[in-house]
């Protein structure tokens, strides 16, 4: 087998927030394509580092009274102790704010400059005057101007998905100060991607040849197909690249730009820098050629493991920054989909925001995680589910009642009967059947197919529990003359064990080292998948892997709950009278509802309720009886007579108890000291009108 030099990368995680199952979801998939690659012999390197550039960090230190420099050091040990706690085994976490990656930023901004690629503008942009800054796209926050939404970032609408640029927002203000921003006109330096379309419609849809003969595309089909999207224009001539901003104004926190005083790389030029940094740094350890890895032409292999909402830069601007600075491009970008959590986005409210130092804070095996998002991933951009009863079921059922349980059973009789030492069983058929797998799953792990590769995998582990069952060794111990019949198949299931803890060593690392002990063997290699172990002396046995229990995830759940409150109720006490805002919904989910402008006819004080007030309401088009549960706030109804109001005119009638039918809502506004107050309407509003 020819050996192949890799290189392999995950995204930067951003420098300003904690590790989450989302960022875990890529570092596993990352991880576990990296260790089958080592396993199989190859010389393959997996390198990441903290993104740690932009307004963001610099705002986040100031508000903790940090400098931007203290502040990613400390989330730098942070991370990497998250991403070791899930045994994420990179041969270098490293940071993009290193003196490699101010060298490699340099040198490539500047062979693209001489190679024409870079051009300066003066461009209108909006500036904070109280501040004293440029204010970035996600830092302006103001009106939608096509759907009208309120507290709108600066580059496009949560609510109806409309981009747009900053200057575009109807009342903008800083998110920064509160301020209303200013045009003001600066100097920006531009990346001319739209001259690097034809490159990148090359190789977009591309391939490479590797070492061992195999093609490797370029991109995904479906990443393919939105590149497509990007790089040709449509029949009105809209769309195609647009040139690339890849400046900012001081002040700012990154690398100024060669020979532009108070001018600064923008982050998302560095940040991809930053695996090349990285790899260097480690290439400075351990002796490696660098330039092999990066020099046009290089017959080494390059991957990126990435999200889906990032693929923009590294399947267009990355390739080409590359490119046409003089280095090669990546051989293949992989993007995954997003995680959620019980079929639904995560959320900080119902503590399904679940973060890694809280996951392993509570004692969960982080095998367990690694071994359920493998058996979700697939090589397609799919978001994935983690779904918490079937999470403890699969974990429970899969690797403790199928696969650790082999060894248990077996090795017992091998240490009490037989010293220890296995019986050689080089032709068993059982081992035969494992082995004849091999090279199917090895192709699997290859092509991202962890949950086809888990399934092979557990049909083996079937497959030898029935064996079990079929020769129950707990009953040959007790029948007399059956110890070579026992020996053997002890022997068989131990190899068996062997075998299947190979295929499972990408997924499981540190019960596959743990196994290697017991085996008495140096470490599991992919050989193990198909040799058998010979007469050969194990050690003694130890249980492996304990079950998940339910009151552990709901402890976990718990945990992130409590987290999310007590942060929400730290220092910011001037916030602190607000209730959290409710969880995301779409503008669809806000499309359902059908507010209407209604009138009071009469509001009176509801016999034998203390809470309620009925309401004779005239929507207009008919009158309805609505009850509302303000009396404590109105404790004289009669003077709402004549007054107009918001009403809920779409929600089914609803019985209150004996006090009658309500026939809809009133929207009212909860203040800081518990009341219920109506909201107003402009005039000129009639009975009717729609809200919305």
């Amino acid at each position: 087998m020819t050996q192949r030099k890799i290189l392999v990368t995950s995204a930067l995680p951003y420098a300003n927030g904690s590790i989450h199952l989302g960022h875990m979801v890529e570092h596993i998939q990352t991880d576990i394509w990296v260790r089958f690659q080592k396993l199989r012999g190859h010389q393959c390197h997996y390198c990441c580092a903290d993104d740690t550039h932009g307004t963001p960090i610099m705002l986040a230190a100031e508000k903790q009274n940090l400098t931007p420099e203290e502040l990613i050091e400390k989330v730098h040990a942070e991370h990497l102790a998250d991403f070791t706690g899930f045994y994420i085994g990179y041969d270098n976490y490293y940071s993009t704010h290193s003196p490699e990656n101010k060298q490699l930023s340099e040198q490539i901004y500047l062979a693209l400059k001489a190679n024409g690629k870079i051009e300066s503008r003066t461009i209108e942009q909006l500036f904070d005057p109280e501040k004293q800054m440029f204010l970035p796209d996600r830092f302006v926050k103001g009106e939608c101007p096509k759907c009208h939404a309120k507290d709108q970032y600066g580059d496009n609408c949560e609510v109806c998905g409309t981009t747009y640029s900053p200057t575009e927002l109807i009342n903008p203000y800083s998110a920064v100060s509160g301020a209303t921003p200013v045009l003001k006109e600066s100097e920006h330096f531009f990346f001319k991607l739209g001259e690097c379309a034809d490159y990148l419609k090359q190789w977009t849809s591309g391939s490479t040849t590797l070492s061992d003969g195999r093609v490797q595309q370029h991109l995904q089909p479906e990443a393919l197909n939105k590149m497509k999207e990007w790089l040709h224009p449509d029949e009105n001539g809209e769309g195609g690249l647009s040139d690339w901003d890849i400046s900012r104004d001081a002040p700012y926190f990154g690398f100024e730009i060669p020979g532009a005083p108070g001018k600064y790389f923008y982050v998302w030029l560095d940040a991809p820098v930053g695996y090349m940094a990285s790899f260097k740094n480690l290439c400075s350890r351990i002796g490696l050629d660098y330039d092999e890895y990066f020099q046009a032409g290089s017959q080494t292999e390059m991957y990126h493991f990435i999200g889906k909402d990032i693929l923009y830069f590294h399947a267009l601007f990355w390739p080409a920054m590359l490119e046409f600075s003089g280095h090669r491009a990546p051989t293949g970008v992989f993007a995954h989909g997003f995680l959620t959590v019980d079929g639904q986005k995560m959320s900080k409210s119902r503590g399904t925001f679940i973060t890694a130092r809280s996951y392993l804070d509570g004692g969960l095996n982080p095998e367990w995680m690694r071994y359920y998002i493998a058996a979700k991933l697939n090589s397609r951009i799919e978001d994935i589910d983690l779904n918490l009863n079937d999470f403890i079921a699969r974990v429970n059922s899969d690797l403790v009642g199928k696969y650790v349980n082999i060894a248990a059973r077996a090795a017992g009789f091998i240490a009490k009967r037989f010293e220890g030492r296995l019986k050689n069983v080089a032709g068993s058929e059982l081992l035969a059947k494992l082995a004849a797998q091999s090279e199917a799953i090895a192709a699997d792990y290859e092509t991202r197919e962890y949950a086809k590769a888990l399934r092979e995998i557990m049909a083996l582990a079937d497959i030898v529990n029935e064996y079990v069952d079929a020769n129950k060794p707990w009953e040959l111990a007790k029948q007399e003359g059956q110890d070579e019949r026992l020996h053997q198949v002890c022997s068989e299931l131990i190899n068996a064990f062997a075998m299947l803890t190979a295929y499972l060593a990408p997924v499981l690392p540190k019960v596959a080292e743990n196994a290697a002990r017991f085996l008495n063997l140096p470490k599991i290699t992919w050989a193990n998948t198909r040799e058998t172990l010979g007469e050969h002396t194990i050690n003694k046995y130890e249980h492996l892997m304990q079950r998940v229990e339910q009151k552990q995830v709901d402890d976990l759940i718990e945990a992130n709950k409590q987290s999310i409150q007590t942060a929400s109720a730290a220092p910011a006490a001037e916030t602190s009278q607000y209730t959290p805002v409710a969880e995301q919904a779409s503008f669809d989910d806000f499309m359902k509802i059908d507010m209407r402008v209604a009138k009071v006819l009469n509001c009176q004080a509801v016999e034998g309720s203390t809470k309620l007030l009925k309401f004779d309401l005239d929507f207009g088009f008919e009158q309805r009886v609505i009850f509302s549960g303000i009396a404590a706030s109105y404790p004289n109804p009669a003077e709402l007579n004549g007054r107009m109001v918001i009403a809920v005119a779409n929600f089914a009638p609803r019985k209150m108890a004996k006090f009658g039918v309500s026939e809809g809502m009133i929207l009212s506004a909860a203040t800081a000291d518990g009341k219920l107050k109506l909201l107003d309407v402009d005039a000129g509003a009639q009975p009717g009108d729609k809200v919305g």
